[in-house]
C-alpha cells in the first residue's frame, strides 16, 4: 500500500471513473420520456435506438441507480476518511517532530536488536564449525 496521499489520489480516480459509470448507465438504460416541453426525442430507426439506447424495465433501472449511489457514497466516506487521517491543522509540527523522533528511536532500538541477533548467529556458527572441525578429526 502506498502513503495517504497516494491512496486519496487513487481514490479519487475511482470516484471519477464511478461518476463516469454512473452517467453511462444512466444514458444507456434510460427510458425515452420527456421531461419538459423543450425536450425533444430524436426520430431514430430502431437498430438506432438499439446502438444509443438499451430501456431497462424501471424497477430493475432504479436498482441499478440505487447500486451507483450507493457505491459513489462509500468511495466518498473512503475519501473523507484519508483525508482526516491525513497530517494537517490537529498535528502540529512539533506534534510531527515528536512522532519522527518516537519512530527514530524505535528503528534505533530495532537496529541494536538485529546486530545483536548477527553477533549471536555470527558466535553460534564460530560453535558449529569447532564442533565439525572436532567430528572430522576423530
Amino acid at each position: 500500500m502506498g502513503d495517504r496521499l497516494t491512496q486519496l489520489q487513487d481514490a479519487v480516480d475511482q470516484l471519477a471513473n464511478q461518476f463516469i459509470a454512473s452517467f453511462y448507465y444512466i444514458e444507456r438504460h434510460h427510458d425515452l420520456e420527456t421531461f419538459g416541453p423543450n425536450d425533444k426525442i430524436p426520430d431514430l430507426k430502431p437498430e438506432q435506438m438499439q446502438q444509443q439506447v438499451d430501456t431497462l424495465p424501471a424497477e430493475e433501472f432504479q436498482a441499478g441507480q440505487l447500486e451507483l449511489a450507493r457505491d459513489l457514497i462509500t468511495k466518498e466516506q473512503q475519501i473523507e476518511y484519508l483525508i482526516s487521517s491525513l497530517p494537517g491543522l490537529d498535528n502540529s509540527e512539533r506534534d510531527q517532530e515528536q512522532s519522527i523522533r518516537d519512530l527514530e528511536e524505535e528503528i534505533g532500538v530495532a537496529e541494536a536488536q538485529r546486530l545483536e541477533a548477527v553477533k549471536e548467529k555470527d558466535e553460534v556458527l564460530a560453535k558449529l564449525d569447532q564442533v565439525l572441525r572436532a567430528i572430522r578429526r576423530h
